[in-house]
């Protein structure tokens, strides 16, 4: 693979539209399949040969430091570029001019996922010779999302911001995937919050320089919101997207991590992927699809139908859990039941026989005893 530019990896941002997910954690280190979001968009920039990339940080900064480090792990550099104060998409990536070197430079956000093909990205752009290229995902539903208005020669002459159905001039929509040339720079004030889709992308139009959209075919899932989280996990288990699941894949659909104990008369129904050192005991049925992180324990006849289980904390006896979300280090003791799309906040303790019902979120470091809410 030829060596691309450089790139950087948006990972500042508050993820609070996946809250109480994020309460603890920021939204890159979200897990899909048991690997941080982010993990994936490396391995994707690894795979289309970049050796170098930067980083810009504001939320929990320390967890994505922490795990990532240099980047001797995956064989690449990382950089880190700390925000104390939000500087928006293009002033965050203001603030790291120096680091690209005056070269064609690509920018990712570390928050969504996508198997896109970078390198024919980065051959349109250099084909089509503008200031910037935009990676444009076609959508179903527009009104979800800021969607982008070409001509015949895919340069963008237009934006929509979440256009009423039926009313939507394209149904392109912005991927947060560029690829600019150095010029850039100079349209992006120092210092200043500013942001391309509403400062810099308007700004170019007004001053009639040409910039393009790229359409590309391949998986794209902003994870902008927890139905969305869900799906992008579940997308990944059945093959949707091209990326790495962890573990040794045992059976058509089922990966198991390592130092795992799956007692007898366990179900496993597929697509499941089950981390590192976990326990699953007598009697427990797990009907995919189902992700269940590192160092969790199910007890003896406990039921997961359609959920996410983050890692560490335990699902008791009897417990039953159906198409919920259940953050790290969480206890959800014997016979509760969480119930469809409920979500646990990490760090929380769900007391015997409590049923948390559909759609009910509960926050981070909860404890929920005799129906009354508790916050260590």
């Amino acid at each position: 693979m030829t060596l691309q530019s450089k790139a950087m990896v948006l990972a500042a941002g508050l993820g609070t539209r996946l809250r109480p997910l994020t309460d603890l954690i920021s939204k890159p280190m979200a897990p899909i399949v048991n690997k941080p979001v982010m993990e994936h968009i490396i391995d994707l920039l690894i795979e289309h040969g970049f050796d170098e990339v930067v980083c810009n940080l504001h939320w929990y900064p320390e967890a994505i430091k922490d795990y990532f480090r240099d980047g001797a792990k995956w064989n690449i550099k990382i950089h880190y570029s700390y925000e104390p104060e939000l500087l928006g998409t293009a002033g965050g990536v203001k603030k790291t001019e120096a680091f690209f070197e005056n070269k064609t430079f690509l920018i990712l956000s570390g928050d969504a996922l996508t198997d896109i093909n970078l390198s024919e990205l980065i051959k349109f752009h250099k084909i089509k010779g503008g200031i910037c290229t935009l990676a444009l995902t076609e959508v179903d539903d527009p009104s979800q999302y800021g969607v982008v208005i070409m001509d015949n020669d895919n340069k963008i002459t237009g934006f929509q911001e979440k256009p009423l159905t039926g009313e939507e001039k394209s149904r392109l929509a912005n991927s947060g995937i560029y690829v600019f040339e150095p010029e850039i720079f100079d349209y992006i004030p120092p210092g200043a919050f500013y942001d391309f889709g509403r400062d810099l992308f308007p700004k170019l139009l007004e001053l009639k320089i040409p910039y393009y959209g790229y359409k590309h075919g391949k998986y794209w899932n902003d994870v902008g919101s927890l139905e969305q989280y869900q799906q992008g996990n579940f997308d990944a288990l059945e093959g949707k997207i091209k990326l790495t699941i962890p573990g040794v894949q045992i059976n058509e659909g089922i990966w198991i991590g390592k130092n795992c104990k799956i007692e007898e008369e366990v179900v496993m129904i597929p697509p499941l992927v089950i981390g590192n050192n976990c326990i699953v005991k007598k009697g427990a049925k797990l009907y995919g699809p189902i992700i269940i992180g590192d160092n969790t324990v199910i007890d003896e006849r406990a039921i997961m139908y359609r959920g996410i289980k983050w890692g560490s904390g335990y699902i008791g006896k009897d417990a039953s859990l159906i198409g919920a979300i259940i953050g790290y280090d969480t206890k959800i003791k014997s016979k509760a039941s969480i119930l469809e799309k409920a979500v646990i906040g990490s760090k929380s303790v769900i007391e015997d026989g409590i049923i948390i019902h559909p759609s009910v979120k509960i926050m981070s470091n909860a404890i929920i005893e005799n129906d009354r809410l508790h916050n260590d």
